[in-house]
C-alpha cells in the first residue's frame, strides 16, 4: 500500500546580485497525480484540501508589494493506467506576471487529478519558470507521494544547485515514520502534520518566510547553555507595549534544535517565556534577510511532592515560593510533578499541620520531597461543641492545628502522623468551667475516633 505525506520544497536562489533585490517570486508547484483522489481525514480529497489551502494563500498575497507569483501544475493532463504514466506531464500553467493572483486562483480551482508524480521533473523545468535570476526566488511544492518516474529528485536538486539554486525542502508528513523520509536529507530537511490544520501552518509560515526571507531560532538554555529546554509557551510582544504579536509553543524539531519561526522583522520584541518562574528579554532587535537566534537562559528541573506509601487517594496542595520571597508561584498538587527553573524555593505543604521545606531544584533532576500519609481524626458529639485541634510537638508544646465545624455533631480531619489533643466545651454551655481537653494519636492510612 502506498504511503501517504506532504511535502513542501522551498528553492531559493542564490544568484550574485539577488540579495540586493527587492523583488520576491514565488512559484508554487501543485500535484495534481491520481493519488490525489483519495479522502483525506474523511472529508475532502486531498486535493480539495490543496487546493482551498492554495487559494487561501495566494488570496493573502494580493496587495503585498514588489511580490509575483506562478502556478506550475504537474499529473493534470495524462490519466494513469496500469500500463502508462506520462512523466513528462508537467506544464507551466500561469507564467510570473504583476497582479495575477485571479488568474492562479481561478486555475487552481479547475485543476482536476489524473496522472503521475514526476517531481524531478518538475523541479528541473520549474528552473526556467523565473525570467531571471535577480530577485529572490522560491518555489513551494505540494505533493502527497514520493517521486513516481525515472529521476532522482536529488539529483536534480544538485544541477539546481550547481547552476547556483540552493534547494532546500520541507517535508510535511501525515502520520508518517520520519525516518522513512531520510532520502530528502540530499536536499534539506522535512517536517510532519497530521492534518489540514498543520499543513496551512506550514504553508503561512514557508510563505511569510519568503517574504520576509527573516527566520528566529528561540533558543531556551540549561544551565550548560545548551538549547535543549522546550514545551514551554512563549509571547512576544511589541516591545514597550501590551500589543501581543505572536504566540508559540516553544517546540524542538526532529533533529532535536529549536524549531525555526518566522517573525516581522520591522518591530522590536519584549519576549515572555512561561516557565516557572517566567523569564523574560526585552528590546529584542531582529536583522532583516537572516537567521537569528535569540538567547534565553531557562535551566530548569523537575520537583515532585509525594505520600509515603498511601492506602488511598489523598489530596493535598504545595505552596511553592521563590526562596526569600513569600508570593505564591505555584500551587502544586501532591503526587505530580511539575518544571522551575534551577534555583532554591520555599514550599508550604498544605496539609494538617502544615509542612515547610527548603529544596534545591538542579538541572534536567528530579528532586523528591516524601511526606507521611495522613491519617484521619472522627469525632461525635451528642450535642455540637465549640472545638479547636492541637498538635502535641516533641519538645512537648502545641501548635494550633484547626477549628472544627460548631454546628454538625459529627465529622472527620485529615491529619498528619502524630500526637493531638482537642480543646472543646459544649456550644451551647455558657460557662468556661465545662472546658474539656483529649489527648489522641494519628497514625498514616489508619482512623483515630472520639466521642466528644
Amino acid at each position: 500500500m502506498k504511503r501517504i505525506f506532504y511535502i513542501v520544497f522551498l528553492l531559493l536562489s542564490l544568484a550574485f546580485g539577488a540579495q540586493g533585490q527587492e523583488l520576491t517570486r514565488i512559484l508554487f508547484i501543485l500535484d495534481a497525480s491520481n493519488s490525489m483522489n483519495a479522502r483525506w481525514e474523511g472529508e475532502q480529497t486531498r486535493l480539495e484540501a490543496a487546493k482551498e489551502l492554495l487559494v487561501k494563500t495566494v488570496d493573502s498575497l494580493q496587495g503585498t508589494p514588489d511580490l509575483e507569483i506562478a502556478l506550475r501544475v504537474y499529473g493534470h493532463q495524462s490519466p494513469i493506467t496500469a500500463t502508462y504514466q506520462d512523466c513528462n506531464d508537467t506544464k507551466l500553467e500561469v507564467p510570473f506576471s504583476e497582479n495575477n493572483f485571479d488568474r492562479v486562483k481561478m486555475r487552481v480551482r479547475s485543476i482536476e487529478a489524473k496522472g503521475t508524480t514526476p517531481i524531478a521533473r518538475s523541479l528541473e523545468a520549474a528552473a526556467s519558470d523565473f525570467p531571471d535570476m535577480n530577485a529572490k526566488n522560491f518555489i513551494i511544492l505540494i505533493t502527497d507521494g514520493l517521486e513516481a518516474c525515472d529521476n532522482d529528485p536529488c539529483v536534480i536538486a544538485k544541477k539546481l544547485k550547481d547552476k547556483g539554486v540552493k534547494v532546500t525542502p520541507f517535508v510535511i508528513g501525515l502520520g508518517l515514520d520520519l525516518s522513512y523520509l531520510e532520502q530528502f536529507n540530499c536536499i534539506g530537511t522535512y517536517l510532519e502534520a497530521e492534518n489540514k490544520s498543520a499543513l496551512s501552518n506550514v504553508l503561512t509560515s514557508i510563505v511569510q518566510k519568503s517574504i520576509f526571507n527573516t527566520t528566529v531560532q528561540i533558543n531556551l538554555n540549561n544551565i550548560h547553555g545548551a538549547p535543549k529546554e522546550t514545551d514551554v509557551t512563549m509571547h512576544l510582544y511589541e516591545a514597550g507595549t501590551k500589543n501581543l504579536r505572536y504566540i508559540f509553543t516553544h517546540t524542538l524539531n526532529s533533529k532535536f534544535n529549536p524549531d525555526t519561526l518566522v517573525m516581522d522583522p520591522n518591530l522590536r520584541y519584549d519576549l515572555v517565556v512561561y516557565t516557572i518562574p517566567q523569564v523574560t528579554r526585552e528590546n529584542i532587535v531582529l536583522v532583516k534577510n537572516t537567521h537569528n537566534i535569540i538567547e534565553v537562559d531557562a535551566p530548569q528541573g523537575y520537583l515532585q511532592v509525594k505520600w509515603l506509601s498511601p492506602s488511598r487517594n489523598y489530596i493535598a496542595d504545595v505552596r511553592v515560593m521563590e526562596n526569600g520571597n513569600s508570593r505564591t508561584l505555584n500551587a502544586q498538587s501532591v503526587g505530580k510533578t511539575d518544571k522551575y527553573i534551577v534555583g532554591t524555593y520555599q514550599l508550604e505543604i498544605l496539609t494538617l499541620p502544615r509542612i515547610y521545606k527548603t529544596v534545591d531544584i538542579t538541572q534536567s533532576q528530579t528532586t523528591t520531597v516524601t511526606i507521611f500519609s495522613p491519617g484521619n481524626f472522627a469525632y461525635k458529639c451528642s450535642t455540637p461543641v465549640t472545638a479547636q485541634v492541637f498538635v502535641i510537638r516533641d519538645d512537648g508544646t502545641t501548635g494550633w492545628v484547626c477549628n472544627l465545624d460548631d454546628s454538625s455533631k459529627s465529622g472527620s480531619v485529615q491529619l498528619q502522623p502524630g500526637n493531638y489533643q482537642v480543646v472543646y466545651r459544649p456550644k451551647n454551655m455558657k460557662s468556661t468551667s465545662y472546658t474539656t481537653v483529649k489527648e489522641f494519636r494519628i497514625l498514616s492510612n489508619k482512623t483515630t475516633s472520639l466521642t466528644l
